[in-house]
């Protein structure tokens, strides 16, 4: 829960479940977050090795983030999560 128990973190992981997505797409799809709070969110979960960083060398700079296997290896957490909470909802 240490790395990932914040309210941030495992939305960043579960828009990476489908694949790669660029820096400004990703915090996108994340309803309320804030540039202050997704840099910090995506560096803790880069320093824990969750997820990658990889920026191309291009103007404007193109930065693209993808879970490594250790962050795969959270998947059926993250889809346990988002299934009970559509559940609940429903209730």
């Amino acid at each position: 829960m240490n790395l990932i128990g914040t309210k941030w973190k495992p939305l960043v992981l579960f828009h990476l479940l489908e694949g790669n997505l660029r820096s400004g797409i990703l915090q996108k799809q994340i309803e309320g977050i804030s540039n202050k709070m997704f840099t910090q969110t995506v560096r803790e979960l880069e320093k824990y090795g969750l997820i990658s960083r990889k920026v191309f060398p291009v103007v404007p700079p193109k930065v693209e983030y993808k879970l490594t296997e250790r962050g795969k290896s959270l998947e059926t957490i993250l889809r346990g999560l988002d299934t009970w909470g559509l559940e609940d909802i429903q209730n």
